[in-house]
């Protein structure tokens, strides 16, 4: 065989290849797989006038492994379980969703306003009640559901050591995920191991703390510890890809950059 012709037949095994309806062979690229985000301000993407806060599903596309992947981030700042179901904000992502594409769930902060009728959960009935509907909506049509358990807060006690904020509600999503058969990344049990090994002062630039006039946006300056500037959303985002790679969610190849530093400034709004 010449070089032109073995050149040729490697190219071609290569790639994929389907059977046809003619019963002939035919190249066709792998289907574009979509992760989809239903949750909150924390996993949001935000505004010009918000910056510099980030949600994590921001960072997300960062860390997925090629051109197959598209991240459709369908988060709402503000929203619980409830309140996003309730105002039809998940309709539009399970008539866009496919067989094989992820739906990635995290709601938690807002279901905890439970003086709020409009947004508050009870961790052992309504909560993992609405979480459920998720669960059957992306099934129903053939994706993957994912649960993820709440991010957490920056909050440290006098020795230093990061404190749990949830309550129940992660215990929540874990027995919902064990019950269901639904695959689990626990962001809120990794990113408080992260803040305690980053520590009080390190964390600040990974939450909303500013300083007056460091940014436009925030003239006064902000202490906000529940949402991200860059840093903190890339960390997190870093969190759910590897949760997505050990849940077997994704293969090793599907994910990268998983222990490379990502500069702050690919965040955009």
């Amino acid at each position: 065989m010449s070089l032109s012709r073995r050149h040729a037949a490697a190219s071609l095994a290569a790639l994929p290849f389907v059977l046809a309806a003619t019963g002939t062979a035919e190249a066709r690229p792998r289907r574009l797989c979509t992760v989809y985000i239903a949750g909150d301000s924390t996993a949001a993407t935000k505004a010009p006038s918000a910056a510099p806060e980030t949600g994590w599903g921001m960072a997300l596309p960062f860390f997925l492994g090629d051109d197959r992947f598209a991240v459709a981030n369908h988060a709402v700042n503000g929203r619980s379980s409830k309140s996003f179901y309730d105002e039809g904000l998940l309709t539009p992502v399970l008539a866009a969703i496919r067989p094989g594409d992820l739906l990635l769930v995290q709601f938690g902060h807002n279901d905890e306003k439970t003086d709020d009728p409009a947004r508050g959960t009870d961790p052992q009935t309504t909560y993992p009640e609405y979480l459920r509907r998720y669960v059957q909506g992306a099934r129903d049509r053939g994706a993957r559901p994912v649960l993820l358990t709440s991010v957490e807060r920056r909050r440290f006690d006098a020795a230093g050591n990061a404190l749990p904020t949830h309550g129940a509600y992660p215990d929540a999503v874990r027995l919902l995920a064990r019950a269901e058969q639904v695959p689990l990344i626990d962001v809120q049990a990794t990113s408080l191991a992260l803040w305690q090994r980053l520590g009080p002062e390190a964390t600040k630039d990974c939450f909303d703390w500013l300083d007056p006039g460091e940014w436009p946006n925030y003239p006064d300056g902000l202490q906000d510890n529940t949402h991200f500037q860059p840093h903190g959303a890339i960390e997190v985002a870093r969190l759910v890809a590897r949760g997505l790679k050990d849940a077997r969610v994704l293969a090793p190849n599907e994910v990268r950059r998983l222990d490379d530093a990502i500069p702050d400034s690919w965040i955009t709004w």
